[in-house]
C-alpha cells in the first residue's frame, strides 16, 4: 500500500483587524485588534512554531475594498481589510523568536522597482538564515493603483507579461550578479569580495531597466521560496513557470482538482516536474475537545459575524458591486478583467452541482473567506483535512482562523497530535532553509527558469 503523503501547513494572516472573518474582532477571546503591536505578533510566530507549522503567509495588498456600495464607507465600518499595516516590518522580530518557521510575506511584481525588492528579500532571507518565501501577486485593486499615481489596472495577460520580466530581473540579481566564492572575507589579505566574480546586472527589457550590480551579498536560499495564487489560465501558465508553491482557494473539493492538475501540467510544459510545486488551499478549522464543543464554538463565533462586511470584501476582490444585487439572485460568472476571476470561479461554473445565492455566498464567507469551515473533533477535523489532500491533489493547507490565537492553539494543540498519530503530519522540523524543510535544496531546482541564471 503506498504512504499517503504528509499534510503541508501554513497560516494565514493579514496586517489588520479583519482578514477573513469581518466581526470576529469583536469576540471576546479574540486577539485581532492588537495587529498594530509586535507583542501580537511575535506571540503568533511562537504558537505556529509550537504546532510545527510550514510557514506563515502574510497576505497583502495596496488598496482598500470600495467597489461595494460604491465606496470605502462598508469596509472602514467594518475594519474588513482596512486599516491595513506593511507586513515586513515585523517579520525580523517573529524570526528572531523562532528558529524553523518559515516567514512568507506578499508583493506585487507591478508596483515596485525590482532593483529595490530583491534588497528587501536578500535582507530578510540572510537575518531569517533562509527562511523567507514571496508569494508574487499582479493585482487588481483600482484603489490600489490610483494611489500609485497610475490611472487604471492594467489587463491581465499584461500584469502577467509585466510579472514576468519581473522575475527574470530579480533571477540575474539573486542568482547571477554575485557568483560562488564571489564572498572572500579574508582578514589577512584585506580582501572581502573578489570584484572579478561581482556582475553588473544589465537588463533592457520592455517593462524594466536595470543596470548595476546586486547590493547584498548571497543569501542561504539566493532567491526566496516562490509562491503564486492565480489559477486562471494565464496565472496557472506563470506559476507552471514560476511558482514552488500555489496558494488556493475554494469551498469544494470539486473546485481545487482541475486547477491542481491542469497548474501541475503547465510545469511540466514549463521543462519542470509536475511535482516542483507544493498546493496550499485555504481552509479554516473549528475544534474542540469533543464535537459538541466544536460546534458550541461555531454558534458562538456566528454571533459576531457581519455578512455584509463579507460581500464588501468579495466586492472588492472581484469588482462587481454585489450591494446593487438581490440577496436570493444566484450568482453567474462573469469574465473578469480587474478582479479576481478565481474568486467567482469557485462560486460559479467550478462547481456546476451548487448555485449560490448572494446571501448564501455572504454567509459563507464571513467565517473563513472562500474556504471550506472544517468543524469537528480533533478526529473529525483530520478525517476532512486527510479527505482533501487525498482526494484534490492538494498537499496541505492555508489555515485561515475566526478567533486568532485560539484557531492556532487549538490546532497545535489538539489536531496535530492526531494527524501525527496517523502518520500524516510532522513530529519535528527538517533542517536546513525553509526551501529545505519543504523538501527541496537550499537554492532553485536545476529545472526552474531562475537557475538558468546562476553563476
Amino acid at each position: 500500500m503506498a504512504q499517503k503523503k504528509e499534510i503541508r501547513v501554513n497560516a494565514f494572516a493579514l496586517h489588520s483587524p479583519v482578514h477573513h472573518s469581518p466581526g470576529m474582532w469583536r469576540h471576546p477571546r479574540d486577539r485581532s485588534l492588537q495587529y498594530h503591536t509586535l507583542d501580537y505578533w511575535v506571540d503568533l510566530a511562537r504558537t505556529l512554531e509550537r504546532g510545527l507549522v510550514d510557514a506563515l503567509f502574510m497576505a497583502d495588498s495596496v488598496g482598500v475594498n470600495d467597489v461595494y456600495g460604491g465606496g470605502v464607507a462598508t469596509a472602514l465600518r467594518h475594519g474588513a481589510q482596512v486599516p491595513k499595516q506593511d507586513p515586513l516590518m515585523a517579520l525580523s522580530a517573529m524570526a528572531y523568536v523562532t528558529r524553523d518557521l518559515g516567514l512568507c510575506v506578499t508583493s506585487n511584481a507591478n508596483h515596485e522597482p525590482p532593483y529595490v525588492f530583491a534588497r528587501r528579500m536578500s535582507t530578510l532571507d540572510n537575518l531569517t538564515r533562509g527562511r523567507i518565501g514571496w508569494n508574487i501577486v499582479t493585482g487588481f485593486s483600482q484603489s490600489g493603483v490610483r494611489a500609485l499615481g497610475k490611472e487604471n489596472v492594467a489587463p491581465r495577460d499584461e500584469r502577467y507579461d509585466i510579472a514576468d520580466e519581473y522575475m527574470d530581473v530579480v533571477y540575474k540579481l539573486w542568482e547571477g550578479s554575485w557568483a560562488r566564492g564571489a564572498v572572500v572575507r579574508d582578514p589577512v589579505t584585506g580582501v572581502f569580495a573578489d570584484p572579478g566574480k561581482v556582475h553588473v546586472v544589465d537588463h533592457q527589457g520592455k517593462y524594466f531597466k536595470v543596470r548595476g550590480i546586486h547590493m547584498t551579498e548571497p543569501t542561504p536560499q539566493r532567491t526566496p521560496v516562490l509562491f503564486q495564487a492565480g489559477s486562471s489560465e494565464r496565472g496557472r501558465r506563470f506559476s507552471g513557470r514560476h511558482a514552488e508553491g500555489v496558494y488556493l482557494s475554494g469551498p469544494s473539493k470539486t473546485v481545487l482538482k482541475p486547477v491542481v492538475d491542469l497548474t501541475r501540467a503547465e510545469a511540466v510544459k514549463a521543462g519542470r516536474a509536475a511535482s516542483d510545486i507544493k498546493f496550499y488551499t485555504m481552509a479554516t478549522i473549528i475544534t474542540g475537545r469533543t464535537a459538541q464543543e466544536a460546534r458550541d464554538k461555531y454558534e458562538d463565533y456566528r454571533r459576531y459575524v457581519t455578512p455584509e462586511a463579507a460581500l464588501a470584501m468579495f466586492s472588492g476582490w472581484t469588482g462587481i458591486d454585489f450591494s446593487a444585487h438581490d440577496p436570493d439572485a444566484p450568482i453567474r460568472y462573469l469574465q473578469l478583467d480587474h478582479g479576481t476571476s478565481s474568486a467567482l470561479e469557485g462560486f460559479t461554473k467550478l462547481d456546476p452541482d451548487r448555485v449560490w445565492t448572494v446571501k448564501e455566498l455572504a454567509l459563507h464567507n464571513a467565517i473563513g473567506g472562500r474556504g471550506p469551515v472544517f468543524i469537528g473533533s480533533p478526529a473529525e477535523v483530520a478525517d476532512r483535512l486527510e479527505e482533501w489532500v487525498d482526494d484534490t491533489g492538494v498537499d496541505g493547507f492555508n489555515l485561515s482562523y475566526a478567533v486568532t490565537p485560539e484557531a492556532y492553539e487549538d490546532f497545535a494543540d489538539l489536531v496535530v497530535p492526531v494527524l501525527q498519530e496517523r502518520g500524516r503530519y510532522k513530529t519535528r522540523y527538517a533542517l536546513g532553509t525553509l526551501r529545505e524543510k519543504l523538501g527541496g535544496r537550499a537554492g532553485l531546482a536545476e529545472t526552474h527558469p531562475g537557475a538558468a541564471y546562476r553563476r
